[in-house]
């Protein structure tokens, strides 16, 4: 199989850089990024923590890097930290939180990725000095295992005021959040008010080959700083990967509609064929989740490999598929027809 001809639909993570980004990226004004000198970052940072109305940003190698850091400087050593159950931070990201800040996740179910209030106020630890304490809430927007689900507003705002009046601080994994703000049609500021810290990543959606930002008031980010260095996340001329994500985020967010449009579309196709379980009313992002009863994974995936599309199992008969703004309609019905076509061989 020529890879070239492959319709990669495993993650948004798989965009290339295109010839404006590189020019971009070659051409990037830098520093010693360390000392704080290099231009290129420092404009990036403020122009992000600009956009989400917040005071500083942190620019990080990876998501991983800027969720481990917002619960570092959002807790304390024993601390405990209450996420969704299928949350990023608990689920993919190797038991950093036990390891960089010495806490422990407490995770809750939701439907959605919004945590019912109920579970919540449940949730929390009383003073009893053989609990742990209760120090931050993180929720996921969009929500990767949920589908790409986007956390309303409304449920956002509700989530948080409970957090504050809490005492807990408050952290948004917003990998993704780019979709959900184009999804929901909301103000940026206004959709992340509620946290006292953000992730978001320039590497997704928005087609930079490396970057992710933490986001937050200036304590939390100077905090951030040293611990950024201390796990070796201190970068020299970081201009250059930083040169990558401004102009993903000035060229490419708009285009996470397109992305949108597709993966509904892909979604309502597949959705026809009788033995594809779609939950449409789920499909509001650029991540589709679905399942074929009656069939190994492993094999379906295999054989439609073969006939030129990529995509992840992600159980014993389920699947994901995230389109990204390199991923064309045309290619959107293609990968349609192959895999009605290989599952009528099966």
């Amino acid at each position: 199989m020529n890879m070239n001809k492959i319709v990669d639909l495993r993650s948004d993570t798989f965009t290339l850089p295109d010839t404006g980004m590189r020019a971009a990226m070659a051409s990037a004004v830098v520093g010693d990024d360390v000392f704080g000198e290099d231009d290129t970052v420092n404009h990036l940072q403020n122009k992000i923590a600009s956009y989400f109305g917040k005071e500083a940003a942190l620019f990080v190698p990876s998501g991983t890097m800027g969720n481990q850091l917002g619960i570092r400087v959002n807790t304390e050593d024993g601390d405990e930290v209450i996420a969704e159950k299928d949350a990023h931070i608990f689920y993919y990201e190797t038991a950093a939180p036990s390891i960089i800040s010495r806490v422990q996740i407490r995770t809750l179910p939701s439907e959605y990725g919004e945590i019912p209030l109920e579970e919540l106020n449940s949730a929390r630890r009383t003073s009893e000095y053989y609990f742990p304490k209760t120090t931050l809430l993180c929720l996921e927007s969009s929500h990767n295992r949920h589908g790409g689900y986007p956390l309303s507003q409304h449920y956002i705002d509700l989530a948080t005021d409970w957090a504050h009046q809490q005492g807990l601080r408050t952290h948004l994994d917003g990998a993704r959040v780019w979709n959900s703000i184009i999804a929901l049609n909301v103000d940026p500021k206004e959709y992340v008010r509620g946290f006292d810290t953000l992730s978001v990543c320039f590497s997704k959606g928005l087609g930079a080959p490396v970057g992710s930002a933490l986001v937050g008031d200036k304590v939390s980010i100077s905090k951030a700083l040293k611990w950024r260095k201390i796990l070796g996340g201190g970068m020299r001329q970081a201009g250059i990967l930083a040169a990558g994500a401004d102009f993903g985020f000035n060229h490419n967010l708009t285009k996470l509609s397109i992305d949108h449009d597709n993966t509904l579309y892909l979604a309502q196709a597949l959705g026809n064929n009788p033995r594809v379980l779609i939950d449409l009313s789920t499909v509001k992002t650029n991540i589709l989740r679905f399942s074929i009863p009656g069939i190994q994974a492993d094999q379906f995936t295999y054989a439609c490999q073969d006939k030129g599309i990529i995509f992840m199992a992600t159980g014993v008969n389920s699947y994901r598929i995230v389109i990204h703004h390199q991923i064309t309609r045309e290619m959107v019905e293609r990968a349609v027809d192959i895999i009605n076509n290989v599952l009528a061989s099966f």
